[in-house]
């Protein structure tokens, strides 16, 4: 019973998989933030991307 209390603790203690913890919490972060603002990203990209288009045409 020792021995499974002690490795029960060293499990506790190690933080080697932190990292990847880490970055899932971001990813999760970022995710909840392009659903909350979806309209207006999508608003942006569409503002940005006539204006490419708008150049590109003066250009050519």
């Amino acid at each position: 019973m020792n021995v499974l209390k002690r490795t029960w603790l060293e499990f506790l203690k190690d933080e080697s998989g932190m990292g990847v913890v880490e970055v899932i919490l971001i990813i999760v972060v970022l995710i909840a933030i392009v659903i909350v603002f979806q309209e207006q990203i999508t608003d942006l990209v569409d503002k940005i991307w006539k204006s490419i288009n708008q150049s590109a045409k003066k250009i050519y």
